[in-house]
């Protein structure tokens, strides 16, 4: 995913000269092409991310369309004042291009698993969030970031995820994807959460379970509309998300279960990480797994929340 994304960005620059790169301390091959034949609107910046987002935001201010790329903590945590005060309250078309969303750095520990981004930065006013699931949906989301308008931050998985994404529904920004039918439970899903939910359906399927699966590449601005067209149809919602339970997709879900004000109760449940710092090291299997980021785990939610009697479960 990262590999597409970044030549997305050397591509779309070949074309259009309002459009630089400004990268924090990657590899000396990061982007070669574009050093070397565009070399006035590419920069490198060092250990100084604060400085990644300040150099960014003056460019963007001056009228240029900047792709910023560095670790995902970095840009969330470490920047998080620039980004609100230099981007954000500014409106400019910065787009922080994050690598590692979610547990991906798992064998670096707690300071590098970006488990709080999308919290972070769904309270910054502006601000555009954005998680594709695989490569080729990340190659249908980059040429809508040239013209969209206002700072956007592109969360990023690992390199060599499954493709589980299809062309069939057009990609837009702001826009939810129904991949899925199905009345007795919906499965609400964001990056590379996709393929977990599309598992689960199919072993679902086979007991008897039909799920609707909506997918939910832009978290913020959130496709409300659709989001509450589908929670009609059923009395199970379950979100699944490689971030905290708090503040990311399934909040921003309950939020807007919550003020429809259903004359009907939902049965809702999150799946995500805990309210924990990660305690263990290993693969990034390996810690969802723990935490039960899992097509079986999903499966078992749905079930034990379509044959409860608990009518709302947090």
């Amino acid at each position: 995913m990262r590999k597409t994304c970044l030549d997305q960005v050397y591509e779309l620059a070949k074309n259009d000269p309002r459009i630089f790169f400004v990268g924090s301390d990657l590899g000396y091959e990061t982007l070669k092409q574009f050093k070397s034949e565009m070399p006035d609107r590419f920069f490198m910046e060092g250990v100084s991310e604060a400085n990644l987002i300040g150099i960014s935001a003056g460019l963007g201010l001056e009228g240029k369309i900047v792709y910023a790329n560095t670790i995902a903590t970095f840009l969330s945590r470490r920047c998080f004042e620039q980004i609100v005060l230099d981007m954000a309250l500014h409106h400019v078309n910065v787009r922080l291009i994050a690598n590692g969303g979610g547990l991906v750095y798992a064998p670096l520990g707690p300071t590098h698993l970006a488990i709080d981004d999308l919290a972070i930065l769904r309270a910054v006013p502006n601000m555009t969030i954005v998680a594709p699931c695989d490569a080729q949906e990340m190659k249908r989301l980059m040429p809508l970031t040239v013209d969209y308008q206002g700072p956007m931050y592109i969360r990023m998985a690992k390199c060599g995820d499954p493709i589980v994404s299809s062309d069939h529904i057009p990609f837009k920004i702001g826009k939810a994807m129904a991949l899925r039918e199905g009345k007795d439970a919906l499965i609400v899903t964001t990056g590379i959460t996709l393929g977990l939910a599309l598992k689960a359906a199919v072993i679902l399927g086979k007991e008897g379970v039909e799920t609707a699966i909506l997918h939910m590449p832009t978290i913020k601005p959130l496709d409300h509309e659709m989001l509450l067209d589908y929670v009609r149809q059923t009395s199970v919602i379950v979100t699944i998300e490689e971030h905290s339970v708090i503040g990311g997709l399934g909040s921003a879900v309950a939020e807007t279960i919550l003020e429809a004000n259903f004359d009907t109760i939902k049965n809702f449940k999150r799946i995500g990480i805990p309210d924990v710092f990660a305690s263990s090291y290993g693969t990034q299997e390996d810690l969802m797994r723990l935490y039960g980021i899992t097509a079986d785990n999903l499966c078992a939610v749905v079930k034990q929340l379509r044959d409860s009697k608990v009518k709302v479960v947090v």
